[in-house]
């Protein structure tokens, strides 16, 4: 099947089933927003509960799941780096006014990565090769810097400024003290969080791929940066997987990905810290899961340019699409110290964390202090506020500049090395304090349900299946009678569809048409089973169970229909085990 005609096929399902479509449809549409229907809500929903499986539920002595706001004030965002840094190159044109991601119109015209390269380095490619308008070949400008953060206000007042979270991660380190509080101060300490997100991309393509609001799935993992066996306690369960990686070398050099296994990747350094690379295995086997096969996935090492201002390393993880090729579906960060310590400046909170030691030890520490004689001589009615700021500096600073002779600036006066005083003192000391480091996997959840209904969709003796994982279906069974019109098939059928509902099973009831189209129609939106009752069922009180992936069927008792659906969806359980096999003609489809 062509890709081009495959993505067409699976976009019209999409649109057709109620799974999703393009938002504000009769008024034309909105790039970069996409509404999800009835059946893509289940889905992704059941997506969001198997990531919640796997990172939180299956590390619950470590990580904890919070929600924050989606505003937030500005304060939070100068703090994170975003007013400054979270921008994308814009680039106008002279003659039309339409604007573009400049970025992309190089590389869609020259074929090259423009990830990371300057305003002005842009600027010089696009005079250089003559880049024009797509739309009406107009010259374009200079490339400009756009701030891709939503602002809005909070509440009457002018002034009162705020943004749209363009990810979770700031909420989750504003509340870290907090969460740090009611976990008994223990770290390791994961905090994840599933929630809306906005970015005002200036020209979102690839339909799903680019959206301007979306969902994501992310956790900040605190660790003591100078105990990397503590932090990640579950390593030793993974040191001998495979990941596929392309280091930035590799890409530099056009290598393709390379298998690793996770000890080889860390002793070689390859992945700089332990969690960072355990936490990509739980990222490996969660798409996996959904249907994705490791051949079909690799960890892509961000270069230097290429990496957010806040990280140490990063990883995308590329899944391959039919239309796009390779695209990224999460990232995965060695973030540092570099959150905390800068909402720790911002805010003026400690969000240190203290660890103590097994037994107080005694150290020289050096003290330093302003000689408040000299200051009062010399600055009189200034000496107060001068002391003032000066308690509030880091020590540090002070003995670095007693130390060096270099003096200080304290409130505009100039503060001599010899006015400043360096004591050395012995002292018990009982534990250590330290700002934590982060590691941060972080997953577009459109994104991934694209990927598991793209990875599903199967065509079969002239019929379209989706065929999701049946733990991920988002509508777990079907309950049909065999004729339409037949009032005792109906009234069995939706005593057994009542039977499954209560026993916690989201099911569709259909008697409307052949039963041949009502199989169908279930099988398009990936109804992994589909209980049928007929005639033999008012005689011994059996029902036949139909698998949607091999079109066999069973026959079972009624009540045992709710234990054989569990242990098929959620056991893997194959069908034959589940009942007496039965020949239905034309392969079970009716």
């Amino acid at each position: 099947m062509a890709e081009q005609d495959l993505y067409n096929k699976i976009m019209e399902l999409a649109k057709r089933r109620g799974f999703f479509w393009p938002s504000y449809e009769i008024y034309g549409g909105v790039a970069g927003f996409y509404d999800f229907g009835p059946y893509g809500v289940l889905l992704k929903k059941r997506i969001i509960e198997k990531w919640r499986k796997y990172i939180v539920e299956n590390h619950s002595n470590y990580v904890v799941e919070i929600e924050t706001p989606i505003i937030g004030p500005s304060k939070v965002y100068e703090a994170s780096g975003h007013v400054a840094s979270f921008t994308d190159p814009i680039v106008t044109c002279t003659k039309c006014g339409r604007k573009f991601r400049a970025d992309h119109l190089i590389e869609d015209k020259l074929d090259i990565d423009a990830e990371g390269l300057s305003p002005e380095e842009m600027t010089k490619l696009i005079k250089e090769h003559d880049i024009r308008c797509p739309v009406c070949g107009g010259v374009l400008g200079e490339v400009k810097l756009f701030n891709l953060l939503f602002p809005t206000q909070i509440g009457p007042y002018e002034g009162n400024k705020g943004y749209l979270r363009p990810e979770l991660a700031q909420g989750m380190f504003v509340a870290f003290k907090r969460v740090l509080e009611v976990m008994r101060g223990k770290l390791p300490l994961g905090i994840a969080q599933i929630g809306r997100v906005g970015r005002n991309e200036i020209s979102p393509r690839q339909a799903m791929m680019r959206l301007r609001e979306f969902t994501i799935m992310e956790m900040e993992y605190f660790i003591d940066p100078e105990d990397p066996d503590g932090s990640c306690p579950f390593y030793n369960k993974v040191e001998d997987e495979v990941l596929r990686i392309r280091t930035y070398e590799m890409k530099v050099k056009d290598e393709p990905p390379k298998e690793f296994t996770v000890k080889e990747a860390v002793e070689s350094g390859v992945i700089i810290h332990k969690c960072l690379a355990y936490w990509m295995v739980v990222a490996k086997k969660f798409l996996n899961s959904l249907g994705v096969p490791d051949e079909n996935m690799f960890f892509d090492e961000k270069g230097p340019h290429e990496r957010a201002h806040y990280s140490s390393q990063t990883f995308d993880q590329m899944v391959k699409v039919s239309r796009w090729g390779w695209i990224e579906v999460a990232g995965h960060s060695y973030r540092g110290d570099y959150d905390l310590s800068r909402h720790m400046g911002y805010s003026g909170v400690d969000l240190t964390v203290f660890k103590p030691y097994e037994k107080p030890i005694k150290v020289k520490v050096k003290k330093a202090f302003i000689d408040k004689a000299y200051v009062g001589r010399r600055f009189k009615s200034e000496a107060k506020k001068i002391l003032m700021e000066a308690a509030k500096l880091p020590e540090e600073k002070l003995i670095e500049a007693a130390e060096k002779g270099t003096g200080i600036t304290i409130a505009g006066y100039e503060i001599p090395a010899e006015a400043i005083k360096v004591v050395e003192r012995e002292e018990k000391v009982t534990g250590r304090k330290f700002i934590p480091h982060v590691v941060e996997p972080s997953f577009g959840t459109d994104r991934i349900v694209y990927v598991a209904f793209e990875y599903s969709y199967r065509e079969k003796a002239g019929r379209t299946i989706l065929s999701l994982p049946r733990d991920i279906a988002p509508v777990q069974a079907g309950v049909v009678p065999l004729v339409e019109k037949e009032e005792a098939l109906r009234e069995k059928a939706i005593e057994l569809y009542n039977l499954l509902v209560d026993n916690g099973f989201y099911v569709i009831y259909d008697d409307t048409g052949s039963i041949g189209r009502r199989y169908a129609r279930m099988d398009e939106i990936g109804v992994p089973a589909v209980f049928t009752i007929d005639y033999q069922t008012l005689e011994d009180g059996t029902v036949t169970m139909r698998d949607r992936d091999t079109w066999k069927q069973v026959r079972l008792p009624f009540n045992e229909a709710p234990n054989a659906l569990r242990r098929f969806l959620y056991d893997g359980v194959d069908i034959h085990e589940l009942g007496t096999p039965v020949t239905v003609e034309g392969g079970g489809e009716g």
